[in-house]
């Protein structure tokens, strides 16, 4: 994987375009976007170099591609939101016609820390769109069958009486095909306002235990609670399909769900 990050700044008719391969991100003169491009490669390694694909040509080849079509729309926008799902197709082709070695296996595009948009071989008419959320909980691990020495040996303080609190870190990915007029994939207020319903409404600041149906009798481990929610968001996203579903419960740790 190799990461390009650069921002625009939408002025016609020339767009001064700022670059930095070496800081975290570019610098900017003004508010504008901070896009990330990453390429995943895949493919035999070179026996004399030990490169896949050399890093600076990949840097050229994703500058070249992604740059001039991302200033186009922000200048023709004129002020207007510019639907990123649309340029991916795009420059998934333009990518892949310039690597001389290995195969494109995955685009995402990187719009905020947030919020990104993505391309598999997989599937090309299918683009990914991944939103992150917060939500704050207790919970307590616990097996009621099991004896307190033992569900201390397997959970540790996490099995204390009065729980203990997360800030946990959801990310949803839903898939579907860009909308013909708009290039949307699914409306983001839409998307957003989905997931606060179904789950940070209903999780966001209780005590999953005490306070939850979901884990009534369900032990809310971070595996649990990833298909719990997985279970509360699927079917829920109109023509896009849920793709995924990944909580993170600490920094070092998360858990990923894909359904059945």
């Amino acid at each position: 994987m190799r990461e390009v990050r650069f921002s625009v700044l939408p002025v016609a008719p020339a767009q001064q375009v700022i670059t930095n391969s070496w800081a975290g991100w570019p610098g900017s003169a003004a508010l504008t976007p901070q896009v990330a491009v990453r390429a995943h490669v895949a493919g035999p390694v070179d026996a004399g170099t030990g490169y896949l694909v050399n890093i600076a040509c990949l840097d050229e080849i994703l500058r070249a591609t992604a740059i001039p079509p991302f200033a186009e729309a922000w200048a023709q926008a004129g002020g207007r939101p510019v639907e990123p799902a649309g340029l991916l197709r795009g420059l998934w082709d333009a990518v892949g016609e310039r690597l001389t070695t290995g195969a494109l296996e995955r685009l995402e595009l990187r719009v905020t820390p947030y919020l990104r948009y993505a391309l598999g071989a997989g599937d090309l008419s299918m683009v990914q769109v991944t939103q992150s959320f917060e939500f704050a909980a207790a919970h307590r691990l616990y097996v009621p069958d099991l004896s307190a020495e033992e569900n201390r040996r397997i959970f540790g303080k996490c099995t204390n009486p009065n729980g203990h609190g997360h800030n946990y870190v959801l990310e949803v990915t839903v898939a579907g095909p860009p909308d013909p007029t708009s290039g949307a994939v699914l409306s983001l207020p839409e998307f957003e306002a989905v997931v606060k319903e179904r789950v940070i409404d209903r999780f966001d600041h209780r005590h999953l235990n005490a306070d939850c149906a979901e884990f009534a009798t369900l032990n809310p481990s971070v595996e649990n609670i990833t298909r719990v929610i997985w279970e509360l968001l699927a079917g829920a996203f109109g023509r896009c399909r849920l793709h995924t579903v990944r909580v993170w419960e600490t920094p070092k740790t998360y858990a990923e769900y894909h359904g059945e």
